[in-house]
């Protein structure tokens, strides 16, 4: 462990924010150890369930109640986060999710923790995340110049793929074989302590003109409908929309048997499989540390689409392969590519929305990205049993690939900021 959180930190030192605002700097270290908390919790989590019921289905409900706000509460949540001030918001859900782990562990403890408690206490945290994931994102926009955006959002990947990836996990995983109820009090600690530093945050002003007797904020539903006609009418966005829920209905087909396309065709042992997940967590702190310089030389539209092209190769690579060092390879270039496609897709949505509507423009985003994931998990299983392992990933190559071919032109417009729609902006 000692090890471990030596080279996490060593890498962490790579992505240092103290060259952009001091404001991002404190959201980037309460960034920080949130995700460190989310890793522990990653594997503390199933591990809990799996004591708590051996029964496949039990486990596999744990993820999916995590998961099911997003296709739920995301529209209505990107629309509060347009409402209401957004470091306030992520200070309270943040203690709200401190509260509720806190009371789990204290459960856990004494031995007191069930099923339907986790399953509540999962569901609400998911819900959470749809608030604070989203607030935090236009936060972004608010305390870093426009023309650092890129680099902000990449040192946050950064932060996700040690937090998340690398130190977490691992550390969750030790810290329940200590005992069951510690991983949860440190994720506790984690939100509370992440709440302590949003606090600290001293937010400018918004640009926004706002009249001096402001009139009532209209019904949800309209907000929401406002959101998706500013993203309907902007056409590189949606084509971007458009992108990302294809991408994730094939990635999430394909990958949804991964465990055993590893075991079985590549003939990986269960220690080697675990190599084979950080081999795109490598990939990913790679893309961070270099998209700063890729942004600047290549430009934020040649890197969509080539990260298309690279998408439908890993899988048509995975589809042909049966050596698993140009799997090993294949997936440290796709975590690479992950976090500059998603980078990219961050940052163009932050230059292109006006602030009173990216709440819920980027939960048009997350509930297009999640629901298809969601879908192509549920419909890889199925395809995998009935034609074998390697069919969803040479649906996935075809798939992307026409993609590619239709979007390559629309794309175009994604990093055009002059072209608002009209009584927007």
């Amino acid at each position: 462990m000692p090890a471990l959180f030596s080279s996490s930190v060593r890498a962490l030192a790579r992505f240092n924010p103290r060259s952009l605002a001091a404001g991002f700097g404190r959201l980037w270290s309460a960034s920080l150890v949130t995700n460190l908390g989310d890793g522990a919790f990653l594997a503390a989590g199933p591990l809990l369930v799996a004591s708590l019921s051996t029964d496949p289905l039990a486990v596999g409900a744990a993820v999916a109640v995590q998961q099911l706000p997003w296709l739920l509460f995301a529209l209505v949540s990107g629309a509060v986060v347009d409402r209401v001030d957004r470091r306030r918001l992520i200070i309270a859900v943040n203690a709200a999710r401190a509260a509720i782990l806190a009371l789990l562990a204290a459960l856990i403890a004494v031995h007191a923790a069930t099923l339907p408690i986790l399953y509540t206490a999962l569901f609400v945290l998911g819900a959470g995340e749809t608030l604070a994931d989203n607030a935090t994102g236009a936060l972004v926009v608010r305390l870093v110049p426009r023309d650092q955006l890129g680099t902000a959002n990449a040192r946050l990947s950064a932060v996700f793929t040690v937090g998340n990836q690398f130190a977490g996990p691992p550390l969750g995983a030790w810290l329940f074989a200590m005992g069951a109820a510690a991983p949860f009090g440190l994720h506790a600690a984690a939100f509370a302590g992440s709440a302590l530093l949003i606090a600290t945050i001293a937010v400018p002003p918004s640009d926004r003109v706002i009249p001096s007797s402001e009139p009532p904020a209209p019904p949800l539903r309209q907000q929401i409908t406002e959101g998706v006609q500013w993203l309907w009418r902007h056409p590189g966005l949606r084509a971007l929309t458009v992108c990302i829920a294809v991408m994730n209905l094939t990635f999430m087909a394909a990958f949804a048997t991964w465990v055993l396309y590893s075991t079985q065709r590549l003939g990986l042992t269960h220690i080697q499989f675990g190599f084979l997940l950080t081999a795109g967590a490598f990939g990913g702190l790679a893309g961070a540390w270099l998209y700063p310089r890729l942004e600047r030389r290549l430009g934020r539209i040649l890197l969509v689409r080539v990260g298309l092209l690279v998408e439908a190769a890993t899988h048509l690579v995975l589809a042909v392969t049966t050596n698993s060092l140009v799997v090993f390879a294949t997936m440290t270039l796709f975590g690479a590519h992950a976090v500059i496609w998603g980078t990219v897709a961050t940052t163009v949505r932050q230059r292109s929305v006006p602030d009173a509507l990216l709440g819920r423009v980027t939960s048009m985003f997350m509930f297009a990205s999640l629901g298809a994931a969601a879908l192509g998990a549920a419909a890889g299983g199925l395809i995998a049993r009935a034609y074998g392992l390697t069919a969803c990933f040479w649906i996935a190559a075809l798939g992307v690939t026409a993609l590619a071919i239709f979007a390559w032109r629309p794309l175009a417009g994604v990093d055009t900021e002059d072209q608002q729609p009209d009584g927007l902006r």
